[in-house]
């Protein structure tokens, strides 16, 4: 196929070089950026995706990925948000079954693999958007602009709106979905390689292009958009449609197929076979995912819960112009846009507004040249670069369905590649005007050595969560959940005082922040400030009357007050909103062990170990109360049950030899003890008890659930009972 195009390489002052030298450039420059990355921890949303997962493990069916959605939940759930993307969930699985276990740094360097891969692919891309598309007589596709693809390709890989994408194990979504995208896109190209004058092209690729867009979208839901862009890019480059032409011959009514050739040319059929293809994925998507939209809350998305449609509308596209400035000026970049982060706009006297009138004006005038321009290829650049920059980013924008968030700089990974084909061109315009055209050449140099030291800042920061949180309070200090991240940080940390004042101020920006209150609640519940956390965690309740961690958060409260009655009523409140919840259980049977009522409390535990059979601390109260009112066989029996689920467990190890040596087991008991010992050696109590065992005495089995590395003797049993249900995994964070 013969297209002859003209050549921005002859107005750019940039290097030459052959393909595999070019390609190699960008993959080691992309790889440069991102390197810093690959050890670094799960971090936000990976607990969530990856950790706290079940479909990653290898006793979860394969046949359940296709049913749950990206997160691990069932897609029937109401609480599920629909991301349904199985196939990256499946790279997860096998980054998890390959390293044994959640080790980040296979998963971290996946993700640079992949965006290196996609970084080299866009050298061929940007070749075909900006040099047009022709091949030899032998089928090998020319690079008509190697300069400027080379470029173009340079820029994407060190944009560092990217950094999330690829520094950020959930970013391998965006990132899956883009390498089938551009496979797709390639694909498509390919139909036309034996087409010598636009009339022959092979179904055969077309179909392929269907399929690889299939599977960007079974990777994240954008991918779907490519099969959009495939039709544009059939009309504008292999057909050379013009646009206003069309639309004008549609007002006056004439006979737009003959008079563009679109039937000979075949455009419709294929075209058909795009949207056909496009119908059937969505409707099989739409099928498993069932017809309920997903679930969010005001704080995801301010704007889409506003009243006034005019306020929906204007704060949308505020919203998109932060987008076009996170690409124009990508310095202040965020983990996370939501909570008050960006507040709304609900009036024309805001000054904010002046962006929304930047960003029309930009784009009106884009697309008045595109429509309008005599330079056909000036059209066809501007309409494909705009294309690429907004059909992307349509499933995004509010403008079919809710989305869970305000601003994500992971969905403009894809629309970046509009924005890159507007800055070449735009730079090759300068560059034609220009007299001194290596001074332009040192500016874009400098640009991109400024990104990719950014780029490097940025994967530094998302190498641990605090350094991710801690960045964003300078670029979003009214984001509530900023705050809430940082408080919560540094409360895994132990650090409860400083976790205490970001948790007061995440409540302060946003006094609905129930997590917040449960977190803080939870806190002071430790610090023995029992009325305040009463207070946070009823007010929680209150607010949100189904959130489950905190009545039973409020529960433990309300026992510690020996309001015993209310803390029951609470945990029940729990287990009704959250039926398989074995924490809750076991809490449940500390209170009934405290009130005396064994049979309840033995019911408890045991609820709590049929939903987790590795729930160390129900079992173990379960011997111990056993032990204690005389039921030694039953103990013995629960003992060795247990220590068949959790063989490693040196608590129940220590347990069981109590009630082996008071059924004068001593053998038994003291091989027990020796293992006890062998896993804890500094727990003074395995030490005496098996001394006491050597000498054929009787145990006494009266300690505490958590042993103390410190060695000190035991305490009774009703506190042995509260300090296990004081521990820190008992909350929800």
């Amino acid at each position: 196929m013969a297209q002859t195009e003209p050549n921005l390489d002859h107005d750019i002052s940039w290097f030459l070089l052959p393909s595999c030298w070019a390609k190699t450039v960008v993959a080691l420059i992309s790889f440069l950026c991102f390197a810093n990355s690959y050890d670094g921890d799960f971090v936000f949303d990976d607990s969530e995706a990856i950790i706290n997962n079940k479909d990653l493990r290898a006793e979860t069916p394969l046949g359940d990925l296709w049913h749950h959605d990206f997160w691990g939940s069932k897609l029937s759930s109401n609480t599920s948000h629909k991301s349904y993307r199985p196939l990256t969930v499946l790279t997860f699985r096998i980054n998890y079954l390959f390293a044994g276990g959640f080790y980040p740094v296979g998963f971290h360097v996946i993700n640079i693999i992949l965006h290196c891969t996609i970084s080299v692919l866009m050298v061929d891309v940007f070749s075909i958007l900006l040099g047009g598309l022709q091949f030899t007589n032998k089928g090998r596709r020319l690079n008509l602009a190697p300069k400027t693809s080379l470029l173009a390709a340079l820029l994407f890989a060190v944009h560092p709106v990217h950094t999330e994408c690829v520094a950020g194990i959930v970013g391998r979504a965006d990132l899956l979905c883009a390498l089938f995208f551009l496979l797709s896109f390639l694909g498509y190209c390919k139909a036309f390689r034996e087409n010598k004058e636009g009339h022959n092209f092979s179904v055969f690729w077309v179909l392929v292009s269907v399929l690889l867009g299939a599977i960007a979208m079974l990777c994240k839901e954008q991918g779907i958009t490519v099969l959009g862009l495939n039709a544009v890019f059939d009309a504008l480059v292999i057909n050379k449609l013009n646009i206003l032409e069309i639309i004008q011959k549609l007002l006056r009514k004439d006979k737009l197929l003959e008079s563009a050739g679109l039937l000979r040319k075949g455009l419709l059929f294929r075209i058909t076979l795009l949207m056909s293809g496009g119908a059937s994925i969505l409707y099989i998507r739409w099928r498993i995912m069932g017809t309920g939209p997903p679930a969010f809350t005001e704080v995801d998305n301010p704007a889409s819960f506003a009243d006034s449609l005019f306020v929906r509308a204007i704060n949308y596209n505020y919203y998109y112009s932060l987008n076009a400035w996170l690409l124009l000026c990508p310095w202040w970049l965020c983990f996370d846009w939501s909570m008050g982060c960006i507040p709304l706009i609900k009036s024309v006297s805001d000054w904010r507004i002046i962006a929304l009138a930047a960003l029309w004006f930009c784009l009106i005038g884009l697309i008045c040249q595109a429509l309008c321009s005599e330079d056909s290829y000036k059209r066809r650049i501007l309409t494909l670069g705009l294309g690429f920059l907004i059909i992307p980013f349509l499933p995004a924008s509010n403008l079919f369905f809710r989305v869970g968030f305000v601003v994500a700089e992971r969905v403009i990974y894809l629309p970046s590649i509009g924005y890159i084909i507007l800055f070449t061109y735009g730079f090759s315009l300068l560059s034609k005007q220009a007299k001194k055209k290596k001074i332009l050449a040192v500016a874009v140099l400098g640009i991109l050595l400024m990104n990719i030291m950014r780029c490097a800042l940025r994967s530094s920061q998302w190498r641990s969560e605090e350094q991710l949180f801690r960045s964003a309070l300078s670029v979003c200090p009214l984001n509530a959940k900023v705050h809430y991240n940082v408080g919560k940080n540094l409360a895994d940390k132990g650090n409860q005082s400083a976790a205490i004042k970001y948790y007061r101020e995440a409540v302060r920006l946003n006094p609905k922040y129930v997590h917040a209150m449960n977190n803080l609640g939870n806190i002071l519940k430790e610090r023995n400030e029992l009325q305040e956390a009463e207070e946070l965690l009823s007010l929680a309740v209150q607010i949100q009357p189904d959130f489950a961690a905190a009545w039973m958060n409020l529960g433990i409260v309300q026992n510690s007050l020996r309001r015993f009655e209310e803390a029951e009523q609470s945990y029940w409140t729990a287990i009704k909103h959250r039926k398989k919840y074995p924490d809750c259980y076991y809490n449940l049977g500390r209170l009934y062990a405290d009130l005396n009522r064994h049979i309840d409390a033995l019911n408890a535990w045991r609820n709590a170990t049929v939903l987790k059979p590795e729930h160390s601390l129900a079992w173990n109260n379960m011997i111990i109360l056993l032990d204690n009112t005389g039921n030694l066989a039953q103990a013995e029996a629960v003992g060795r049950e247990a220590l068949e689920l959790i063989p490693n467990d040196h608590s129940l190890m220590f347990s069981l030899a109590n009630v082996l040596g008071k059924s004068q087991k001593y053998k038994e008991s003291e091989a027990l003890f020796l293992k006890a010992i062998k896993a804890n050696p500094n727990a003074a109590s395995y030490h005496g008890n098996l001394g006491e065992n050597v000498h054929h005495k009787r145990f006494v089995s009266h300690r505490a659930t958590e042993i103390c590395s410190s060695g000190e003797d035991t305490p009774g049993f009703k506190t042995r009972f509260w300090q296990a249900a004081n521990g820190k995994e008992r909350s929800v964070r």
